[in-house]
């Protein structure tokens, strides 16, 4: 059942056309790892390609792209990074939002919703803080299923177990049959999540967001896609927005878009609102 090289591009042809998202040759061995349940049920790999290329049966393509797809993702991963972004990060934006009392935040690319809902955990556990604020969290991925299970706030011992401290765990999991632990349904309200590509206009409402999360996905894009994404997280970003990138990824050389962030390393600002902050400091 060994993949050859004409099937291998045309799968990955077909994972980039949909998603956008460029399988590199070195990891053309996850084509045959994520799809060896159609590859068996097909007979071979050539023969998936050729009923998939046919569109036989109805929904194929859609199935072979989504087991393509990297849901990698656990609860606050990278933790020293969501520190920095919901400790000093938090505080600036949440001075410069006194007046509306309003906050706006996007999770681009939120797999199977752990990231996102890290973040709802923090502001209910910080209930006195935010009373009276409008929190909108923002939920969005490429991934029909992804999307699916994380509505359902529904995971694992292993997944609910890495990277969530048990204090947490204890507080907002039940836990289910079979080594299942259900969300509390407080924090899943907080989040609204979407199906919805980076590369799609306009942005999720309602737009205009101050904290942009965009984690781990623009390493499997191209260049130019990059550029592209980067512009569209800019159009969907306020002035003084944050930008926060997963621990392999940077603005540096990739877009004019956005710059590094001179208080909190390695999270991002818009680079049109670094201009008045250069010009403060020099005068």
């Amino acid at each position: 059942m060994e993949l050859s090289d004409a099937s291998a591009r045309i799968l990955a042809g077909l994972l980039e056309a949909r998603t956008g998202q460029r399988l590199a040759v070195s990891r053309r061995w996850r084509i045959e790892s994520a799809l060896q349940p159609f590859i068996r049920d097909h007979g071979s790999a050539d023969r998936l390609v050729a009923a998939v290329a046919a569109g036989r049966p109805a929904g194929l393509a859609d199935a072979v792209v989504e087991a393509l797809l990297n849901n990698e993702t656990f609860f606050y991963r990278d933790r020293p990074a969501f520190d920095l972004l919901l400790g000093s990060a938090l505080s600036r934006i949440e001075r410069a939002r006194a007046a509306t009392k309003r906050l706006r935040i996007w999770c681009a690319g939120c797999s199977t919703g752990q990231e996102a809902y890290s973040i709802a955990m923090r502001f209910a556990e910080q209930k006195p803080r935010w009373q009276g604020w409008s929190v909108d969290i923002v939920a969005t991925d490429v991934s029909r299923a992804a999307i699916e299970r994380a509505r359902q706030g529904l995971y694992s011992q292993f997944e609910v177990q890495r990277g969530l401290p048990v204090t947490q765990m204890m507080r907002w999991f039940d836990e289910k049959e079979g080594q299942t632990w259900q969300l509390a349904d407080e924090i899943r309200r907080m989040v609204r999540f979407e199906t919805r590509s980076l590369l799609d206009l306009p942005p999720p409402p309602p737009a205009s967001f101050d904290i942009i999360l965009c984690r781990n996905v623009l390493l499997y894009f191209c260049a130019e896609r990059r550029r592209t994404v980067f512009a569209r997280l800019a159009a969907a970003a306020t002035a003084d927005a944050v930008l926060m990138l997963g621990a392999g990824e940077t603005v540096i050389g990739q877009t004019d878009e956005f710059a590094a962030d001179p208080d909190c390393r390695g999270l991002y600002l818009r680079a049109a609102a670094q201009q008045p902050r250069r010009i403060a400091a020099a005068s």
